[in-house]
């Protein structure tokens, strides 16, 4: 059974970091594309940063970018979303989730985790 972890989120005030984790079992975490979403309330689900199996290219929302970062650390099964200068607008619920397809660029994600919250009070 293949499996998503999250851990991290938390209450910040505006301005602060927060570092989000996710582990991933069940499936060879090498070989898959993986990606951090988050969801609002209210508001539809959005991609806020994507990195290839190798971690090579990454790829980020233009409201994220200069402030996250996502990596990941293959000999631990986990990616990473490190988040800087937190705004009250970054307030969401964060989902990690995997490619279904092992080495792809592109294509869908077939494996979720439950979410972890994160809130910025401003």
């Amino acid at each position: 059974q293949v499996k998503l972890v999250e851990s991290g989120g938390e209450l910040v005030q505006a301005g602060g970091s927060l570092r989000l984790s996710c582990a991933a079992s069940g499936r060879t975490f090498s070989m898959y594309g993986m990606g951090w979403f988050r969801q609002a309330p209210g508001k539809e689900r959005e991609s806020v940063a994507t990195i290839d199996w190798s971690g090579g290219p990454t790829y980020y929302i233009d409201s994220v970018k200069g402030r996250f970062t996502i990596s990941r650390d293959n000999a631990k099964n986990t990616v990473y979303l490190q988040m800087n200068s937190l705004k009250p607008e970054d307030t969401a619920v964060y989902y990690c989730a995997m490619r279904d397809r092992a080495f792809s660029t592109y294509g869908s994600y077939d494996v979720w985790g439950q979410g972890t919250q994160v809130t910025v009070s401003s």
